[in-house]
């Protein structure tokens, strides 16, 4: 029986009236990527850039999130075509490439998300989950339909040339990144110094002047609701690891005491 994929990313922005809000999958562990899709969040990105994923566990999470109504992102280690080749046929359909700073870097990272005449992509679906080991019906053709790309804008370079990046045929978003940003302006561990905030918007307006939805990460609620208020269509507001080290921190605080136990020792057990 002919198979039908999900929407992507791009479609979902297409459909939404509203910002469309996800949650940073790092742990490498599909249990937590489960976890995270069966949130009721509306995306959730799976992260080969920071975060302990190769390709084999990348596929365990994409497997994890299947039986949610939540989008997958997998956002990879770098713009290398062969990576990015791999994910997509694992059947990762939305990809986000970090670090693209010029228009060269994008047209580069769009041409490894297409197949040839348009891009670089290796053929190779009739062995992959991509097109579903050929179920999916004229994968090949219309491949571009099944695939979304998005770049990460996180330097000073890549704001000044966001509108030109986003316009690129192929690119079909910008996601803002302010830790990188803050870093590349001398303001390192301070994405939210005014110098930084207005940068990111800065990005935001070019981006929207091409035509293309923007996003962001915001792991603080205000700033992500003055964001989505500014244009963010697609925000990140958490991540698995961050939201499971506070809530632990918060079980610690309650329950131990300084005097109870110092962090030296092992507390007991029960």
């Amino acid at each position: 029986m002919p198979l039908r994929l999900t929407p992507t990313l791009r479609h979902r922005l297409q459909d939404s009236g509203r910002p469309l809000f996800g949650g940073w999958v790092c742990s490498g562990s599909p249990v937590m990527a489960e976890i995270m899709a069966g949130s009721g969040l509306d995306w959730v990105l799976i992260d080969m850039e920071h975060a302990p994923n190769g390709l084999e566990s990348v596929l365990a999470q994409l497997h994890a999130v299947t039986g949610y109504p939540v989008t997958a992102v997998v956002r990879v280690p770098s713009a290398d075509p062969v990576v990015i080749k791999q994910v997509l046929d694992l059947g990762a359909q939305t990809i986000l490439v970090p670090m693209v700073s010029t228009e060269e870097q994008a047209r580069a990272v769009a041409a490894a998300a297409q197949y040839p005449p348009n891009g670089i992509r290796g053929v190779g679906s009739a062995l992959a989950r991509s097109a579903r080991w050929n179920r999916v019906p004229a994968y090949l053709e219309n491949a571009a339909e099944h695939v979304s790309v998005f770049v990460q804008v996180e330097t000073e370079e890549g704001v000044k040339n966001a509108r030109a990046i986003a316009a690129v045929a192929g690119i079909d978003g910008v996601f803002v990144g302010p830790s990188d940003l803050a870093a590349s302006m001398g303001l390192l561990g301070q994405q939210t110094h005014p110098e930084v905030l207005t940068a990111v918007r800065r990005a935001f307006r070019a981006v929207a002047e091409a035509g293309r939805p923007v996003g962001v990460n915001a792991f603080d609620p205000r700033a992500a609701e003055n964001y989505a208020a500014d244009g963010a269509r697609f925000l990140l507001v958490g991540a698995d690891v961050a939201l499971a080290a506070r809530a632990s921190e918060a079980l610690a605080a309650h329950f131990i005491t300084d005097a109870q136990y110092d962090g030296g020792s092992v507390p007991p057990s029960y």
